[in-house]
Parts: C-alpha cells; sequence; structure tokens
C-alpha cells in the first residue's frame, strides 16, 4: 500500500462525559467557523485579537469531533481549549490511537479537503506502527497550490490575512467565537491588507518571510496586497487581489 500517513498531524478528541454536554455547541462559541454542520470543516482557534493560534480540520466520530492538527502544537492546543471548559463535562485529549492520512488520489472513506478540493482526500483511522509517512509529499503538494498552514506559517497573523474566506476558514453567520469582533470589521471593512503569499524563494522577502522550504525552493511571505504580483499568486486568490467594486 503507498505511504499515506502524516505524522506531522495528530488527533484531537473532543467527547461529552454527561448526556447533557453538546461538544459541537462548545466548540462553536470558539472557533472561526461553523462545526454544527457538515464536517470535515476547516477553522481556528484564534486570540482576543483575532490572530490565528492554531487551525485544525473538524471531523466528527458520533457525538465525539476530532481536530486534525498539528502535531507539536497538539498539546498546547488541548491546554488552550481547556482553559475554555471551565465547569463543563468534556474530555479534551490528544487521541494518540488515531492517525491522519492523506493521498492526492481519491481513497475509499476519504473526504476532500475543504480549503481547496485540489488539496485531495483525508481520512482519520487507527494508527498502526507499520504506517508510512507521506509528509514530505503533503508539503510538496500543500505549497505548490499557495495553501499556507500551521504555526511557523500563520502564527500571530490577522486570520483574513491568512486566506481564511478564500480557504473555506470563516463562516460571518454562526455566532460569537474568540477574535471574532477584529474578524467581522475586517470583512465588513474590506481591510485585508496583507496576505500570506507562497513564493519562489528567490522571490521572498527576508523582512517579509514566516517559513522558508530550501529543498523545494519556497517561502511563505506575509505581503502587502498592493505588492503582491497576481502572476505569483495562486488562481484561487487572484479574485480577492482584484475584488469587484
Amino acid at each position: 500500500m503507498a505511504a499515506t500517513r502524516l505524522f506531522t498531524r495528530a488527533i484531537v478528541r473532543l467527547s461529552p462525559l454527561d448526556e447533557g454536554e453538546d461538544v459541537a455547541a462548545f466548540l462553536q462559541g470558539l472557533v472561526t467557523n461553523d462545526v454544527t454542520g457538515k464536517l470535515p470543516a476547516y477553522a481556528a482557534l484564534l486570540s482576543a485579537q483575532g490572530k490565528a493560534m492554531f487551525d485544525f480540520l473538524v471531523w466528527r466520530d458520533g457525538i465525539d469531533l476530532l481536530l486534525d492538527c498539528e502535531a507539536e502544537t497538539a498539546s498546547e492546543l488541548v491546554k488552550r481549549l481547556s482553559l475554555y471548559r471551565l465547569r463543563r463535562k468534556i474530555a479534551i485529549a490528544v487521541d494518540d490511537a488515531l492517525a491522519v492520512h492523506w493521498s492526492s488520489q481519491e481513497q475509499d472513506g476519504a473526504a476532500l479537503d475543504p480549503r481547496l478540493p485540489q488539496l485531495g482526500w483525508r481520512w482519520i483511522s487507527p494508527a498502526h506502527a507499520g504506517d508510512e509517512a507521506n509528509d514530505e509529499a503533503w508539503l510538496a503538494h500543500r505549497l505548490a497550490l499557495g495553501v499556507p498552514e500551521g504555526r511557523a506559517e500563520l502564527g500571530d497573523i490577522l486570520w483574513l490575512e491568512t486566506n481564511a474566506v478564500e480557504l473555506n476558514g470563516v463562516s460571518f453567520t454562526k455566532g460569537c467565537y474568540v477574535g471574532q469582533e477584529n474578524t467581522a470589521r475586517m470583512n465588513w471593512r474590506q481591510k485585508v491588507n496583507r496576505r500570506l503569499l507562497v513564493l519562489p524563494l528567490a522571490h521572498s522577502d527576508e523582512k517579509r518571510r514566516k517559513s522558508a522550504y530550501p529543498d523545494l525552493g519556497l517561502a511563505v511571505d506575509h505581503v502587502r496586497v498592493e505588492n503582491i504580483e497576481p502572476a505569483l499568486a495562486p488562481q484561487w486568490m487572484r479574485p480577492a487581489l482584484s475584488p469587484a467594486d
């Protein structure tokens, strides 16, 4: 079988510990997207100022929710969500028994990435010792499509500047969540002045650079919109660079 597992990803499970608890309602009041409807969905947990702290895909597993997140920040995500739990009877923990898988080709039981169909197919299944890593292929595929993710690329950037609208990572009708005020204001005023952009390393500006991938010849920069050359932007971003009057 072809390698499909993403070892750079982990699963955080949210489970109700009481019949009266609803983990979707709990998460709905915290994250940027609607997690009570069709899943998987792309979402983030923001700071109060509307800056990205954690981004993830949300899946449903019966009455539980599963967060497909960065492995290296999974424990931090658990701690952060637990701060909001207060006295609610909800278990929040990394689930080491599960693994995230990805393929560019359709697979049984897999779902298209909700950010962008071209990103391919993802699924969650029990982790096995013999799983083969597919992280390098995923990284190259994702960056080739110009899609940023994770703390190194998104961290401390205003959520709409990460291209969250174009990548289906925000709902403007779901109600309040952490960081919602600044995010909504930016949308209403159309004040997205900067964007994350995956660029050839030769075009990257060190002062604007968030991450660099020398082996791929690419970098992720935080660039003012007026300085983005449309030819260097991915197709899915270009309409946002020249919005209709």
